[in-house]
């Protein structure tokens, strides 16, 4: 019982210093477009596992879930697959591809899901959000998740995204906030100095992902050069989630 009522006093702690502290403003820095190392492959999929990650996938699913998504559905920057794992079990009727412009983390995908007997469910490919491979108008739905940062052109990968929808096709991205408050990223330098695996360091995660990050006016500006028949930006202390219908 003290040890439930210590950590709820810490998250109300945490909560108030997120919510009270001044947004930051810093200009973006470009990060790699996908993790080909190994080593560091493989410490982002233990990481992934980690119970922070599982809440944040669960919070994902019940937003595809607002959007009754239906068909073909493509998970862009798929990472280990743990995210099309729990849309595959959420949305049994669905047909999911995972897809990930680094082959190492294809290959970690398929070996992670190869025992969940998903069977013709679910597929891996590797693929560039730049050129993504799938025909005009061949998928229902796209999501994204911690990959818009990445996205060195984002404007043009929104119409690649725009490109394979049908028409009626939905997307939705989720992805940190660059104008996060200032504690979080106190709490992202924390962890990644006491925290994160040597090889997740050494690619200077997890802030150089919150530092890569774009703002919501930033993706309202991108997003509003192409042809979408509605979209609209939903902001959170220190993420977003975009979420679009092609015509």
């Amino acid at each position: 019982m003290v040890i439930w009522l210590v950590l709820a006093i810490l998250l109300v702690v945490v909560m108030v210093a997120l919510l009270g502290c001044a947004r930051v403003t810093i200009p973006r820095r470009a990060s790699a477009e996908g993790i080909e190392d190994p080593s560091a492959a493989q410490a982002y999929n233990r990481i992934s596992q980690w119970p922070q990650f599982k809440f944040l996938r669960r919070m994902i699913v019940g937003e595809i879930r607002k959007c009754h998504p239906e068909g073909i559905m493509v998970d862009v920057g798929c990472g280990p697959g743990y995210l099309v794992a729990a849309m595959a079990k959420s949305f049994p009727h669905l047909h999911i591809i995972g897809a990930d412009i680094a082959n190492e983390m294809v290959q970690l995908a398929s070996k992670n899901l190869s025992s969940l007997s998903f069977g013709e469910q679910v597929e891996f490919r590797q693929g560039d959000i730049q050129a993504l491979p799938f025909d005009d108008n061949a998928v229902d739905f796209v999501v994204s998740t911690f990959s818009l940062h990445h996205w060195s052109e984002p404007s043009h990968s929104l119409k690649e995204i725009h490109r394979v929808l049908k028409p009626g096709g939905q997307f939705l991205i989720f992805d940190l906030r660059r104008d996060a408050r200032r504690f979080f990223y106190w709490l992202l330098g924390f962890a990644q100095t006491f925290v994160v695996p040597t090889p997740i360091r050494s690619i200077n995660e997890p802030t150089g992902s919150a530092r890569s990050s774009y703002t919501p006016v930033e993706a309202e500006a991108f997003l509003s050069d192409i042809p979408w028949q509605q979209y609209r930006i939903k902001p959170g202390i220190a993420w977003m989630f975009i979420w679009g219908q092609k015509d």
